[in-house]
């Protein structure tokens, strides 16, 4: 089982400051931009997943989820979604950050317990 909150899920689709600093330039390093995004990997997800993020995310933008997102179903992969309306990278304020770390641990419990 795994979660994920505003995930980068391409290289692509972030901010190039970040990650050429420590990737170099997709046309320097094709095999690491791809190898190392998970919407290039999507086969290989196994368990469950909860991906979960804040639809005003300007850090880590929403297009990541949504690709991520339509590549699982695409797939016929099932998983866990949870969005937070008008709330940022940091999903803060509002009272939903006890409630989102609620949820996250009732996964893990639901999904690592033995049976």
């Amino acid at each position: 089982a795994g979660v994920a909150i505003a995930p980068v899920t391409s290289w692509k689709f972030y901010d190039t400051i970040y990650a050429e600093r420590y990737m170099r330039t997709p046309q320097e390093n094709p095999d690491g931009y791809r190898d190392g995004a998970p919407l290039e990997n999507t086969d290989k997800l196994k368990g469950k997943l909860l991906i979960m993020w804040g639809s005003a995310d300007d850090n880590v933008h929403v297009i990541n989820s949504m690709q991520y997102i339509s590549k699982l179903h695409g797939q016929g992969n099932q998983f866990d979604m949870m969005i937070y309306p008008n709330m940022n990278h940091s999903i803060n304020g509002c009272g939903v950050r006890l409630p989102l770390y609620q949820r996250v641990l009732n996964f893990f419990k639901a999904n690592l317990q033995q049976k």
